[in-house]
């Protein structure tokens, strides 16, 4: 099973290589001229937006069963985080992590590879929260991971904001851009 962005140039061969590992069922937003006839093809118009559905569903939906906080800015996010994990530990919760630094659950620590790691790792990391019994996961959101839908479908109960300031104009467009991608994160919120 694999997920490929449509404007992908190696998109098609990604495709192969997962029907070459094994995979039976393949989500894409362009369904490859070559088709193998025992593999189940899937068009979706976002294979990002999919994947994050389908990684929430697979781990039983585990934002809907922690209190997740989500905290945004361009300055601020990892202390934060490491702030307020520190004092709902003194308050006796059990707390999960998930940061550029690392990724904890409850005091065990794992390796970073993104500060906002992409929608399989988010939803296995709040899986192991949950199953520990975690009450809270204090969690930094990147744009980089709104832009790139990493967050989409997570059960956010509060969202924090630091500051903005001119950063990532590499990845974002504008100024404007990154300020309109920061604000996706707030728009997404329940009441």
């Amino acid at each position: 099973f694999v997920a490929v962005k449509g404007e992908r140039k190696d998109g098609h061969e990604f495709i192969k290589d997962a029907i070459h590992s094994g995979a039976i069922a393949i989500i894409c937003e362009d369904i490859p001229n070559e088709k193998k006839d025992n593999i189940t093809y899937i068009e979706v118009q976002n294979s990002s937006l999919a994947l994050a559905v389908i990684a929430s569903n697979f781990f039983n939906r585990p934002s809907k069963k922690i209190k997740l906080i989500g905290i945004t800015g361009t300055n601020g996010k990892t202390s934060s985080v490491y702030y307020l994990g520190s004092l709902f530990r003194q308050l006796n919760f059990k707390v999960g992590i998930i940061s550029t630094i690392e990724y904890q659950v409850d005091g065990k620590c794992f390796n970073s590879t993104h500060t906002t790691p992409d929608s399989i790792q988010l939803n296995e990391l709040l899986s192991q929260m949950v199953e520990v019994g975690c009450d809270y996961c204090f969690m930094e959101v990147s744009s980089h991971g709104i832009a790139q839908d990493r967050i989409f479908g997570l059960d956010f109960d509060i969202a924090v904001f630091t500051n903005i300031s001119r950063d990532h104009l590499d990845y974002h467009s504008s100024f404007n851009e990154y300020i309109r991608t920061k604000k996706i994160f707030f728009d997404t919120l329940s009441k």
